[in-house]
């Protein structure tokens, strides 16, 4: 009844606002069946949804009702979650194009093709991970680093904004974040020596508010002047390491309306080679946790510092409620899983989510700090015995393409159990000297992947945030690139780069009906009701980092094949 209650409200001030899309819708996204207004389903990204028509009991009539083809030679990989709303679907593919189709048919309303500069330089595939609704606006970011707002209706350009310098190395996958009425967007680069920051801007302008660097030693600002430097310059950066820091900010954020903080994850420093910036390297393989209203960090939790594995540290924080607080998940590429405190980022628990983990033992709950296995690390090239082109090579697990990556996990308030898409494989990784080139890649490193089972690759996992246990697991071939959705009808559903859609009984793990999408799925699957019935969408289309940067886990999976397309679902009448 409340949550009834809670949609007609909203809906009926939709429509006194001319069928426009509100800050209080956004923040309400997730109470709301009718629309996907947000990227995870509700500005906390816990992709849940409170439907129960498509349920265990009839998910074996659920069927597809239309697909839709991106077309075009560009099919390479597509890691979007679509939004809905007005009858309208909103969703971005590869090469920064953005498509508005009808939700009931799949017919292509209207299409926006971001025109792409030859110097453009994405580190991991092509991709666009989704848009933002403020307003009458469909807002998306691009490859060579710009903003996009344009017309709900008509696909017209309303405003666009440059983030940052392409040639520099910058670019822009994530979806944006709207949070009490602002834009906030990160960037992508971190393999370039680009610095991180999160960045908010008037929705219906594109015009700057604040900006936050996420490596200590740079300026922020507030309304066009300066408002603090982060942290203290050279505190955990020698030199002028910090400089070219990275910590790109390159997944995007959630917001927590009861905290009013916004939380993006960083990066990995730049470069790889942890060796030439001895110290912690703040704010790089962190949570920071950015006031809204001033741009500034409240409080940040490091998971890997002085990273020279690139675990990053940029997964989504996820805030739910445990034990009467509120709390934020993480699963970070570096395979624990931690629980902080929302308000203050205090730690409470971390634990491994993956089975194996090498390069460190375990995590102090006091001081929150890794135990490190120091053999682990990759050998400094210039140390004594050292030839100085190339330093001791160590075997590391997870691969530097985590435990988990890109692909967003989901929560069930009704189970209290996060459903984490999770790969096992390691890697050898060795370092090398290096040095800045602007536009240059900034490693000082190499590496390869490779698979630790014979078995699987991937696995969804059930897992308890208060124990750590994991309730049960569903194996996969092929590492899981996809993210997750769950639902009060007792279902998750999850996507498999071998092409299938499944859904699985989210107390028992036991897969319950599946779908053939004709390519792999790299993105997150939505729900949302349209007319009293309930649908399911997913993107579909292989590629992202894996196939581009994968070692041997790429040879073993090469037969996978590309595509590009939407698909929507719906459950079939009896008889």
């Amino acid at each position: 009844m409340k949550r009834t209650l809670i949609s007609l409200l909203v809906t009926l001030a939709a429509a006194q606002a001319g069928a426009q899309v509100t800050d209080a819708m956004v923040t309400n996204d997730a109470q709301t069946t009718n629309d996907v207004l947000s990227w995870g389903m509700g500005t906390q990204g816990q992709r849940h949804s409170t439907l129960t028509e498509i349920n265990t009991s009839t998910v074996g009539r659920l069927a597809p009702i239309w697909s839709m083809s991106f077309g075009g030679e560009k099919q390479r990989g597509q890691e979007s979650q679509p939004l809905v709303y007005n009858g309208k679907m909103f969703v971005t593919a590869s090469y920064s194009r953005i498509f508005a189709l009808d939700v009931k048919t799949g017919q292509k309303l209207w299409k926006y093709e971001h025109r792409l500069p030859e110097g453009i330089m994405p580190c991991c595939d092509v991709v666009n991970r989704g848009a933002a609704l403020f307003g009458n606006l469909v807002i998306y970011s691009t490859l060579d680093a710009q903003l996009v707002a344009l017309d709900q209706n008509t696909g017209k350009v309303v405003w666009k904004e440059k983030i940052d310098d392409y040639s520099a190395g910058y670019s822009n996958t994530a979806a944006p974040l709207i949070a009490d009425g602002l834009l906030l967007t990160g960037v992508s680069g971190g393999e370039f020596g680009v610095v991180g920051r999160v960045e908010a801007r008037d929705p219906l302008t594109g015009k700057l508010v604040w900006s936050r660097p996420t490596v200590e030693g740079h300026m922020g600002t507030l309304n066009g002047k300066d408002n603090g430097i982060t942290g203290t310059t050279n505190a955990t950066w020698p030199g002028e390491t910090w400089k070219t820091g990275g910590a790109a900010t390159w997944l995007g954020g959630t917001y927590d309306a009861k905290t009013g903080l916004a939380y993006f994850g960083t990066g990995n420093p730049g470069p790889w080679n942890s060796h030439v910036r001895k110290g912690d390297n703040l704010y790089s393989a962190s949570t920071v946790a950015i006031d809204v209203k001033t741009g500034k960090i409240v409080w940040h939790y490091q998971s890997t510092p002085n990273d020279g594995w690139d675990y990053d540290g940029v997964n989504e924080f996820v805030t739910f409620d445990m034990d009467g607080k509120r709390m934020g998940a993480k699963a970070d590429r570096n395979g624990f899983f931690y629980i902080n405190d929302a308000t203050t980022g205090k730690l409470v628990n971390a634990f491994p989510f993956v089975k194996k983990i090498t390069w460190a033992s375990s995590i102090d709950l006091k001081t929150g700090r890794p135990n490190y296995i120091e053999e682990s690390r990759p050998g400094d090239p210039t140390a004594p015995g050292a030839d100085g082109t190339k330093g001791k090579t160590a075997f590391a697990a997870p691969g530097f393409l985590g435990g988990k990556n890109q692909m967003p996990m989901a929560y069930s308030p009704k189970s209290q159990l996060f459903y984490v898409p999770t790969n096992e494989w390691g890697m050898d990784i060795w370092n090398e000297p290096v040095a800045y080139k602007k536009g240059g890649a900034f490693l000082g490193a190499g590496f390869t992947i490779k698979p630790l089972f014979e078995d699987h690759i991937g696995s969804l996992r059930a897992i308890d945030p208060k124990t750590g246990k994991v309730a049960w697991e569903v194996k996969n071939n092929a590492p899981l690139w996809g993210g997750v959705l769950t639902t009060a009808g007792d279902l998750v559903f999850w996507g498999t780069p071998e092409g299938f859609l499944k859904a699985a009984d989210a107390k028992t793990g036991k897969v319950v009906w599946q779908f053939q999408t004709g390519s792999g799925i790299v993105a997150p699957p939505i729900t949302w009701s349209e007319g009293g019935e309930q649908y399911v969408s997913v993107v579909s289309g292989w590629g992202g980092a894996v196939p581009l940067w994968g070692g041997e886990v790429a040879k073993k999976i090469n037969l996978l094949e590309q595509g590009g397309s939407v698909w929507t679902f719906k459950l079939m009448k009896k008889g």
